[in-house]
């Protein structure tokens, strides 16, 4: 669903973990992308399960919040700051204490996600069907299913998780980069440039504006956008590692899009009436034993 480019170690305001919009990042299909943005943190070679204890700790130490609206906010905030097992170990705290609600339910679900637990959390993402959360669990899904690279499955999620959140601009973005990886690049067009007239300074949104620009032949109006959002030379990089994917996915689906070859045409057989001496038809056969012949 994993390669990796550059993580996003930004502290992110709803405790999300990044999504696919970055052109830049396809780990942003990755689940495991904010463990390495930890890593970054807390000092390379900080294995996993070390990590995982420390957040362990930290939660143990981390008093819990009196109302379930507070508790919900300290998970975020842990979200927030990549700290993805101690927050899985709150919400079973929270929801022992408080009982599941969607938004708990959300947040397991993307720390699920995050600590590269891809069913288990697709499982929770399907628990909000029906719920205020829907479009968030469609866009969960997409993400998933980007990471494990079925680009075309992406598409669909995240074209459910937009019709449910029409104006959210990451959405929007993460569609058109699933479209794009999917080599569907024309219909990339519309949801990318709603993406960036919502987002116009979101450095993954003109990312993936470029992107679009590249794999539609206009790679100097790419290089123009990238020069006036003053994208470093890492991303400009990346964007056409990531074109040359987006080339090769067209290429396939053309190919898979050819109508089947024809089979080729036999011959018409007719039974030629046959006369005495043979003339106008296959001579020495009568016509009675030629007809039969043809019919059976």
């Amino acid at each position: 669903m994993h390669s990796r480019h550059l993580p996003d170690t930004r502290p992110r305001a709803r405790g999300l973990a990044p999504a696919l919009t970055n052109a830049v990042l396809l780990a942003a299909f990755a689940a495991l992308l904010p463990l390495g943005a930890c890593a970054t943190r807390n000092g390379y070679g900080v294995g996993e399960q070390a990590q995982a204890e420390q957040q362990m700790r930290a939660a143990a130490q981390e008093p819990a919040p009196d109302t379930p609206g507070m508790y919900l906010g300290l998970i975020e905030r842990m979200q927030g700051e990549g700290l993805y097992y101690a927050s899985l170990a709150h919400i079973d705290a929270y929801e022992r204490q408080y009982g599941a609600s969607p938004q708990s339910i959300l947040l397991r679900a993307d720390a699920l996600r995050a600590t590269g637990q891809s069913a288990a959390s697709a499982a929770a993402y399907a628990q909000l069907a029906g719920t205020p959360l829907e479009g968030r669990g469609h866009r969960g899904l997409g993400l998933l299913a980007g990471g494990a690279g079925d680009f075309r499955k992406a598409a669909q999620e995240l074209a459910a998780a937009s019709a449910l959140a029409p104006t959210d601009a990451a959405t929007l973005s993460d569609l058109g980069y699933a479209l794009l990886r999917d080599g569907e690049v024309p219909a990339a067009r519309v949801p990318l440039l709603k993406a960036i007239e919502l987002d116009a300074h979101n450095p993954r949104i003109v990312a993936n504006v470029a992107l679009y620009l590249v794999a539609s032949g206009d790679a100097g109006g790419a290089r123009s956008l990238m020069t006036q959002q003053n994208l470093p030379a890492e991303t400009r990089a990346a964007v056409e590692r990531d074109a040359r994917k987006i080339a090769q996915a067209r290429r396939t689906r053309e190919v898979s899009e050819l109508p089947p070859p024809e089979a080729p045409a036999l011959p018409h057989a007719s039974a030629k009436v046959v006369d005495a001496n043979g003339i106008g038809g296959w001579s020495g056969v009568g016509q009675g034993r030629l007809v039969a012949r043809l019919t059976q």
